[in-house]
């Protein structure tokens, strides 16, 4: 959830550590905090709680020289946001600095250990205990720091990602990795390396890129390849291949835009276009995806399948449930990834689990997708992060190719994995013969047009931005929908809660008599997506007892609608579509709304209070 930069070379650390940490903002962090080896030795740490500015004012009047430094955003998980408990962390010496992203769990252990040796602790967090311990296995059992970092994490219980730089060792960051993500870029000539939580702070830099895998120490010098031993098996050196990372530094700018995430949402149409390149093909009425020719006779022979994820991607698996049962007739179970890991679940070889991540480091989907690989499922990823961690662990998988998506509150990755679940389960249904060439056929045709669709909702964008100031002044929203539109009900309210701080809730229409009904009065906003689809007359019948009890009504229908638009006070029209594609089209309305209601808030858009973009503790 935090982020890390590193940097060992030949050019001052300082300004590209900075920079870095500048593009892990949209991670989501409460600190930030630098530490820099200068050409004396001595080494500089400077923190500060709060923006990474705030850091910059701060050390705008230090030493910032040296060519080898590592920085931090922090996101708290153990102690209150502070300048003490922000990375990095010192050691009790002062030899030592080490920055961390993840969660030590048998850290209370170690530090009363410690205490009774003789250290003391500055902070509240697990993170300074790892440092203490390094220091510590180092001193006494005469290591160099690559060795000590490895003999210490055999003793830690967590995830961690860390990098650590030694002031008496000034040619060196070792930094090592668990169940949280970290890359090393490498530049020109081996003579500098860059260390990140993923690639984006250092694309402008390189685009070779040597991912660590679990349980991997790296030990990284000016001038010399990377050195990679795994914690169990300290003895041999482990060969790793440097991969190219295509990943344009355009993308990661706003290009205009005053949020990154109304950027990504104007972005839709050419991400679901670069979605199905290369798979959808409209002038044969074909698609095409390897991995299902790769594995197709498990695929075809599976009894269930089952989808793994959390948040937005938890709601593009419930569209991908109807989608595959409806077309390839097969039963599909929709797992939060967070308790499917903890409940026994039922995994049989022959099943295949899709975990679904934007990120691909999701920590509780990857957690379920290794315990399915555990009991012999296929395991399929989603991910929209080429080389993450998800990606890695698959047997198979499709990449959504949506491009680096910065803002918090997720648009453009939704609607790739949408995007990417319906060509599999259409691709699926043909091989398999439970779908007519008819059907698919018109599929094709109707997704081959999806985006420029997309783009005639885009075109109302004034027209919504007028409607949600009504919901400005809303402390509560209703979120409503039917068959496929139900789970772009629950992402709908789930944008407004991220980014508004409005309390919203998204329910099958017809579960309101069950309970939501009692809230309505002429306070309470009701959002309806009631298009001309599957079920739409009864859910005009939710919205006539909505209106008998004097309920604020926003309806996004289908154009030419005349039923709803006499019930509700507002109504947004999209395009028609098939019922199977809705979700791509009646979520773009939802998320303008979230955005345009933030905005009237003057909240902050892309970086929402105490959320991250990726969630790599539990």
């Amino acid at each position: 959830m935090c982020g890390i930069v590193g940097y060992i070379g030949h050019r001052e650390a300082y300004p590209i550590l900075i920079e870095g940490l500048k593009r892990l903002e949209y991670r989501g962090y409460d600190s930030a905090g630098v530490a820099l080896l200068n050409g004396e030795g001595v080494l500089n740490v400077y923190k500060e709680k709060g923006k990474v500015s705030n850091l910059e004012q701060l050390a705008s009047s230090r030493d910032c020289t040296g060519t080898l430094g590592i920085a931090h955003t922090r996101w708290a998980t153990h102690g209150e946001p502070s300048a003490a408990n922000a990375h990095p962390h010192v050691s009790e010496s002062g030899r030592l600095a080490l920055v961390h992203n993840g969660i030590i769990e048998n850290y209370g252990s170690i530090k009363s250990y410690l205490t009774q040796k003789g250290y003391t602790f500055r902070s509240s967090t697990d993170t300074e205990v790892l440092v203490q311990l390094i220091e510590f296995v180092q001193q006494r059992f005469h290591l160099d720091l690559g060795m000590a970092v490895l003999y210490a994490l055999r003793r830690v219980v967590g995830a961690y990602a860390i990098a650590v730089i030694d002031s008496e060792h000034p040619e060196e960051i070792v930094c090592a990795r668990k169940s949280s993500p970290l890359v090393i870029g490498v530049g020109d000539d081996d003579q500098e390396f860059f260390i990140a939580s993923d690639a984006v702070p250092i694309v402008g830099y390189t685009k070779h890129i040597v991912y660590l895998d679990d349980d991997e120490v790296a030990v990284i010098r000016r001038g010399e390849s990377i050195k990679v031993k795994n914690l169990r098996n300290s003895r041999e050196e482990i060969e790793h291949d440097v991969k190219d990372v295509d990943l344009d530094l355009d993308r990661l700018e706003k290009g205009g835009y005053p949020h990154y995430m109304l950027k990504e949402i104007y972005d839709q149409p050419r991400c679901i276009s670069d979605c199905m390149r290369g798979r959808l093909l409209p002038s044969e009425h074909r698609i095409t995806l390897s991995a299902i020719e790769l594995h197709k006779k498990e695929l075809l022979s599976t009894h269930r399948f089952i989808i793994v994820a959390c948040g937005t991607s938890w709601h593009a698996g419930l569209i991908g449930k109807q989608m595959i049962e409806q077309f390839c007739k097969v039963p599909v179970d929709v797992e939060y990834a967070s308790e499917f890991r903890y409940r026994a679940p039922v995994i049989e070889p022959g099943d295949v689990v899709i975990a679904i991540s934007q990120s691909g480091e999701t920590a509780d989907t990857l957690a379920a997708f290794n315990l399915a690989k555990e009991h012999g499922a296929l395991c399929f990823g989603i991910v929209n992060s080429v080389g993450s961690s998800i990606a890695r662990a698959s047997d198979t998988g499709i990449y959504i190719h949506v491009g680096p998506e910065i803002g918090v509150a997720s648009t453009k990755a939704f609607t790739g994995q949408v995007t990417v679940l319906t060509l599999f389960s259409l691709a699926l249904a043909m091989e398999k013969g439970t779908i007519s060439r008819k059907d698919y056929e018109e599929h094709i045709d109707e997704l081959s047009r999806i985006p420029e669709k997309i783009e005639m909702i885009l075109q109302q964008d004034s027209h919504i931005q007028d409607i949600a100031r009504i919901l400005t002044y809303a402390r509560n929203a209703l979120y409503m929908g039917r068959g496929y539109n139900y789970p772009v009900a629950m992402e709908g309210a789930l944008k407004l809660k991220e980014i508004s701080y409005i309390h919203a809730e998204g329910y099958p229409a017809a579960e309101m008599k069950h309970g939501p009904i009692a809230l309505v009065d002429k306070e309470m906003p009701v959002i309806f997506i009631a298009t001309h689809h599957q079920l739409y007359k009864k859910i005009l019948s939710n919205i006539q007892e909505v209106c008998a009890r004097n309920g604020s009504i926003i309806a996004i229908v289908t154009e030419g609608d005349q039923a709803v638009s006499q019930l509700a006070e507002y109504t947004i029209e999209i395009p028609h579509t098939l019922g199977t594609l809705v979700p791509l089209l009646s979520v773009i309305p939802l998320q303008l709304m979230a955005y345009h209601v933030a905005v009237a808030k003057g909240l902050n858009v892309d970086q929402p209070r105490n959320l991250a973009k990726s969630v790599t503790v539990e």
